[in-house]
């Protein structure tokens, strides 16, 4: 699907005007939408705009890095809108030149509906492609917050639940946060470099334009944010991991330490047993009246006073 914003250098605001109708119209500037375009839609890109081949291609392949390419009459943005279900990346591509941008993408996407919805309604008629390109922008970069809050949320539950749920619940919990904070690391941090190199760049903002990049910079102030409470979330998640595998540790060594003390005490136990259980034929003991009873008293007692020793030396004290 097409849709167009665009703006007559009389000051006029075209609004759903079809693409063939542009041409009857001195076009001051120029918003065109291309949502689950088809295949005769997305020649518009070669066609009408003659865009760079490799930008084109970048739009139809698979979900690319956040970046910004510079061509001679356009520059190329990839951004990364993210599902909150799913917290998959969502593409939406940008061509933006000096009157003009284009946006791209195969997926409904609830930010570029905010800001066609703010630029659609709009009581100005001043329509400027950074203004358009800041909106888009500001929009996904806002949406990333209500999910990464989410994401804090379940991990600060995590200490309040101690004791209602077991370890192996809430360490599968720790280590599913982790997962959701690597996916959005991998669409927030790009992003950020890519704002980055949008405010460094002289041939993408103007130096003289301080308002515009002021925009611009409060939404590269948002991800550095949210870089760092990634960042925050992460190790927090790591303190639990790493407790957890203590815990685990802890307790493992307890359960061989137990098993060592019981087996040193049967040790000479077995010992025994097994001298008098080689049945030789000159054993005087296995005669003798007493012989049973007294060894049984002698591994008793060895027994006992091993246990006697072990729990002196601190062996059966919990740590």
């Amino acid at each position: 699907m097409i849709r167009i914003l665009a703006e007559t250098t009389e000051g006029t605001c075209l609004k759903d005007i079809r693409l063939d109708h542009l041409e009857q119209h001195d076009i001051k500037s120029l918003w065109l939408d291309l949502n689950q375009p088809n295949e005769e839609e997305v020649n518009v890109l070669a066609d009408y705009f003659h865009f760079h081949p490799l930008a084109i291609e970048d739009c139809l392949h698979a979900l690319q890095r956040p970046k910004l390419e510079y061509y001679d009459q356009h520059n190329f943005l990839v951004m990364h809108a993210i599902d909150p279900e799913t917290l998959e990346a969502k593409e939406i591509n940008a061509f933006i030149g000096e009157n003009f941008i284009v946006t791209f993408h195969f997926s409904d996407l609830i930010e570029v509906e905010q800001a066609w919805e703010k630029f659609n309604t709009s009581t100005s008629t001043l329509l400027k492609p950074m203004d358009v390109l800041q909106q888009l922008m500001d929009k996904l970069v806002d949406a990333y917050f209500p999910i990464l809050y989410h994401l804090e949320d379940r991990l600060g539950k995590i200490e309040t639940d101690t004791y209602e749920k077991s370890m192996e619940v809430m360490i599968n919990e720790v280590f599913d946060i982790r997962g959701n904070l690597l996916k959005l690391r991998q669409s927030i941090v790009p992003m950020r470099d890519l704002l980055y190199r949008v405010l460094e760049s002289r041939r993408f903002l103007m130096e003289d334009d301080k308002e515009e990049r002021a925009y611009f910079q409060n939404v590269y102030d948002h991800l550095l944010k949210l870089s760092n409470m990634i960042q925050s979330n992460r190790e927090i998640s790591s303190d639990y991991r790493d407790s957890y595998i203590s815990l685990n540790s802890y307790r493992m060594n307890n359960i061989i330490k137990t098993l060592t003390v019981i087996t040193t005490i049967f040790m000479p136990l077995t010992f025994i047993a097994g001298i008098y259980g080689m049945n030789f034929e000159y054993m005087p003991e296995l005669r003798w009246k007493y012989g049973y009873f007294l060894v049984l008293g002698l591994m008793f007692g060895i027994g006992i006073g091993m246990y006697i020793s072990f729990r002196k030396r601190g062996w059966f004290k919990k740590d």
